[in-house]
């Protein structure tokens, strides 16, 4: 399915079509609300009912501005996120928006929770990390990456792995080093390589200035490529999608070159992660 490029101010309408004829429409028109009634349990949203369903029970998919957001519908009724949300993304988020609503519109006839990465990381940015608090212990919990971080376990063979870790690991190691002003041990043991606490509290002042959508990406990139040094340089533009995920599976690809891959197992870990690390970054897109 094409997706026409949204409008600066997204007042221009869009209407996309599926190869089940499903529309995808945008205007700036009129907004419907969808209600939930007191009940026990999580809040009655499309997002939950999804996924107690399983099941496609939509038929249009649809982008609507509403005030100064963006909000992706379902039949006319905004898309919640699973604490009850609406979810609203800001203006300068058409792109995520875009996606999200691509996500929805290509569910068939039973719903695949994993072909949305995109609705969980803006849910996960809406529902969580709003809150310092919660933003505070993600943060915690990221820097313990730091002395476990997949770049700096280096090993002198074999070849492969040792090629593939100077050719994706050694420059990236130079930039974080430079770009932060920071110390960082590598190590060749499988014991951790535990990092100063200096360069923790500059990693952890980075990380204090992130917003929610920065936030949000940088816990997706981290442990998809269990490594925060790899996420950081993600979210900081320095590497690409595509260079994350090489960095992210030295190991992995080294053993593919000595012994070949495993189908429905290499194949599927090549596209998963970067869907994970894909969808970090057209988080942060202003587009």
């Amino acid at each position: 399915m094409l997706i026409e490029q949204l409008g600066r101010h997204v007042s221009a309408r869009l209407v996309c079509r599926s190869t089940s004829g499903a529309r995808l429409t945008l205007k700036s028109s009129g907004c419907r609300w969808q209600s939930t009634a007191t009940h026990d349990g999580p809040p009655v949203t499309d997002t939950n009912r999804a996924e107690a369903t399983q099941r496609r029970f939509w038929k249009d998919v649809g982008i609507e501005r509403r005030g100064d957001s963006l909000t992706v519908t379902l039949d006319k009724r905004a898309l919640k996120t699973p604490a009850g949300k609406t979810l609203l993304l800001p203006l300068n988020k058409s792109l995520p928006a875009t996606l999200i609503a691509a996500e929805w519109d290509h569910q068939e006839i039973l719903l695949k929770p994993h072909a949305l990465p995109m609705t969980s990381i803006v849910s996960r940015a809406v529902d969580a990390l709003r809150d310092d608090n919660t933003r505070a212990e993600v943060r915690e919990a990221l820097l313990k990456y730091l002395d476990t971080d997949t770049v700096c376990f280096f090993h002198n063979n074999p070849e492969p792995l040792e090629r593939l870790q100077s050719e994706h690991w050694t420059p990236l190691l130079e930039w974080a080093r430079e770009k932060f002003d920071v110390q960082i041990d590598i190590s060749s043991s499988i014991l951790s390589a535990t990092q100063p606490q200096d360069t923790k509290e500059k990693i952890r002042k980075v990380l204090e200035s992130f917003d929610h959508w920065e936030m949000a990406a940088m816990e997706r990139a981290t442990y998809a490529s269990k490594s925060l040094i790899i996420a950081l340089a993600l979210v900081k533009n320095h590497l690409t999608v595509e260079q994350a995920a090489l960095a992210a599976t030295v190991e992995l690809n080294s053993q593919i070159e000595r012994w070949g891959e495993v189908e429905d197992t290499h194949d599927v870990d090549y596209h998963d992660v970067r869907r994970q690390l894909g969808s970090a970054a057209c988080l942060l897109s202003s587009v």
